[in-house]
């Protein structure tokens, strides 16, 4: 008898009833899974604090590679750092690289938007993706960032964790890209997601 080609994956997909607190725990549990059976080693984390990224070093496989990617410093305050140096030290003992830069989705256009009362391409394209969920924005944004510090190369692909006030609730499988080439990146599958 032949062999039937197939032409489609059947993945489950994790919706939550509501985004942001209380799912944490859930996402990682998923990432955890989907990181074995994609064989991916690479994992992208939202982080302000650094509790997200001590979840994911708690349930993830020791082999896998955690990036934390912080808000820039002076995104709440000038000069003010969310990520304290306490923790931060702490994440790089345990094998963490942390990554804090320009957001690709709200840097010099924030500044912009602030000052001249109009937005730019960037913070346009965060509020369109934002249609799939704050977390979605974030994970894409995230991806972009790591690209650019060429923590993560644009052809092998990472699983992102992004969130809603302060907990992680949306894990996407991506092909990352540049912001310079944002059009090559590829979301290819969505972990999980708030359904709302």
């Amino acid at each position: 008898m032949a062999k039937r080609l197939t032409l489609y994956n059947d993945v489950s997909c994790r919706y939550f009833f509501k985004p942001g607190k209380g799912n944490t725990k859930a996402v990682m549990e998923a990432v955890s899974r989907r990181c074995i059976e994609l064989s991916l080693g690479k994992v992208l984390v939202a982080t302000c604090s650094g509790k997200t990224v001590f979840e994911a070093l708690k349930t993830l496989d020791p082999s896998v590679k955690i990036i934390a990617v912080t808000h820039v410093t002076g995104f709440v305050k000038p000069n003010f750092q969310e990520l304290s140096d306490k923790n931060r030290q702490e994440l790089e003992s345990k094998g963490v690289t942390v990554l804090t830069c320009q957001h690709a989705f709200g840097g010099v256009g924030r500044g912009v938007r602030r000052k001249l009362a109009t937005y730019q391409v960037d913070e346009i394209m965060a509020y369109t993706l934002r249609i799939f969920g704050q977390g979605t924005k974030v994970a894409i944004e995230l991806a972009l960032m790591a690209a650019d510090a060429g923590l993560v190369r644009t052809d092998e692909d990472v699983i992102s964790i992004g969130g809603t006030a302060g907990d992680a609730d949306t894990a996407l499988v991506i092909q990352p890209a540049n912001s310079a080439d944002i059009f090559d990146l590829k979301v290819k599958e969505i972990i999980c997601k708030p359904a709302i």
